[in-house]
């Protein structure tokens, strides 16, 4: 494999491409208008514009990237995450244009894409499933019947898809009917199918992952867990490896479990199996993700390998370089998605031109981006802008130095989680370990970032004049009255 496709932008296509280059494989960015002027094309060694900037004419057309592949002499295609990394039919369109698709088979994608065949695949394993059915389901009747044997609160769910998207929690039966209705209709709009199912809504629970590798060789490992409780609107914010709250028995045994999942379709490459765990530390399969995650470097942190280079490696058909037994955590390592979003203004979208934009430096600080000052936002993708990556010797270590990464970083122009990761990281629900995936409902409000920063700037303020103080004293300037003469003044 000397030259590979990457079918993605910003920064994840970035990520791709120094992995790869590390490996001495050339690269091909391919780019909206939208993206002209971004970082990723002028990295690569090629690049070529798709189309406009919207998505569907541009990183969604998987003809035209799989005809500029051919067109290049492009030996692999690394769809990244997002746009089309979970397409079955792209990644079957790869392999039959002769090309290698860096990610699962068209099968895995196939059955895991779908929840209900997620779990019917994954049944003669013994996975602890979440009490419900698992069928899809379109009558009321049926639905109240199945709440009444499960149990109120029940979650409706949308069979394809993710991101929260056909997603809903009801009390009672009273909200069922208008629930469901709303469920089905999202669910239709976001994935183009409508089905749902039920199951019993765990109370507290933790979204807890486990990180696979699996070879074509039989091999499949697990790169033990990543907390990802902390979420708004279903979709992850903060995330951190290991969890703290996993026993040394639960993790071998989700991380068995994972693998077993992975096995049920004859997984290969890197991909994620999520679980809930409840209060008790039971945990349930929830689904596999068939692709890299976002929160990946964190993994990489805790383990010291590059899953972009075992993708690759995997690709290439290459066995895994090690077994489960020389696997072992180092540390603990915490990630902040930095999106263009609006804290105190419930998370709505932000758009602009970066007018300052400064990475935080340091020791065990890493940042993953695709943008640079002076671009300008654009309204038509993720807002993810980077992800700030910390670790430290141990989680304490590691809370501290994000804290102090969030200092350094400066961004200007729009709106950012930052002010939201620092309240995170200075909760003490968060520093004690004890959250869930209701840590934004229970714990956060944008009155209680705007308390932050003012007792923030309050002692910023009183540090500075006591600096000023001790200066004049120094200088023996006549004291009129002591540090309080200054402050008033």
């Amino acid at each position: 494999m000397k030259k590979i496709l990457i079918a993605n932008r910003g920064e994840i296509a970035l990520r791709v491409m120094r992995s790869a280059k590390k490996m001495g494989i050339q690269t091909v960015a391919v780019y909206s208008e939208a993206d002209r002027n971004a970082p990723h094309v002028r990295f690569a060694d090629e690049a070529v514009l798709l189309g406009p900037a919207p998505s569907n004419q541009s990183y969604l057309k998987g003809d035209k990237i799989i005809e500029i592949a051919k067109k290049l002499n492009v030996d692999g295609i690394h769809p990244g995450y997002g746009f089309l990394s979970e397409n079955a039919s792209f990644a079957q369109a790869v392999t039959d244009a002769g090309l290698t698709f860096i990610g699962p088979t068209p099968h895995a994608i196939d059955v895991m894409g779908s929840k209900l065949a997620a779990k019917e695949t994954v049944k003669a394993y013994n996975i602890p499933m979440v009490p419900g059915v698992d069928h899809s389901i379109s009558d009321v009747d049926e639905a109240k019947a199945i709440a009444q044997t499960v149990g109120y609160p029940i979650l409706i769910k949308a069979s394809a898809g993710g991101g929260g998207k056909g997603m809903r929690v009801v009390e009672n039966e009273a909200e069922l009917a208008e629930q469901m209705t709303r469920a089905i209709s999202e669910a239709t709009s976001a994935f183009g199918d409508g089905s749902v199912f039920i199951e019993k809504y765990v109370t507290e629970p933790r979204h807890i992952e486990i990180q696979v590798l699996a070879d074509a060789h039989g091999n499949v490992v697990y790169l033990f867990e990543r907390e990802c409780s902390v979420q708004r609107r279903h979709q992850k914010v903060v995330e951190e490896a290991p969890s703290a709250v996993l026993t040394p028995e639960i993790r071998k045994a989700m991380g068995e479990a994972a693998v077993n999942v992975a096995r049920s379709c004859q997984y290969l490459g890197a991909g994620t199996v999520e679980f809930l765990v409840d209060a008790g530390l039971n945990f349930y399969f929830l689904e596999m993700n068939t692709r890299l995650q976002v929160e990946h470097p964190v993994t990489e942190y805790i383990t010291g390998l590059d899953l972009v280079e075992q993708q690759i490696r995997i690709a290439r058909g290459e066995k895994l370089s090690f077994t489960q037994e020389d696997l072992s955590i180092h540390g603990h390592a915490i990630e902040l998605r930095v999106c263009a979003e609006d804290p105190l203004n419930n998370f709505l979208p932000s758009v602009g031109t970066l007018h300052r934009y400064r990475r935080p430096v340091g020791e065990h600080i890493r940042v993953d981006d695709g943008i640079e000052e002076g671009l300008e936002v654009p309204i038509y993708y993720d807002p993810l802008l980077a992800k700030l990556v910390v670790w430290g010797i141990n989680r304490d270590a590691a809370i501290q130095r994000m804290l102090e990464a969030i200092a350094l970083y400066q961004i200007e122009g729009v709106a950012t989680t930052l002010p939201f990761g620092r309240f995170v990281c200075q909760h003490e629900a968060f520093t004690s370990g004890k959250f869930d995936t209701g840590f934004v409902k229970n714990h956060y409000s944008s009155e209680g970032i705007m308390a932050q920063q003012k007792t923030e700037a309050e002692v910023a303020a009183k540090l500075a004049l006591e600096l000023l103080y001790q200066h004049k004293r120094q200088l023996a300037v006549p004291d009129p009255g002591g540090v309080e003469w200054y402050t008033k003044r």
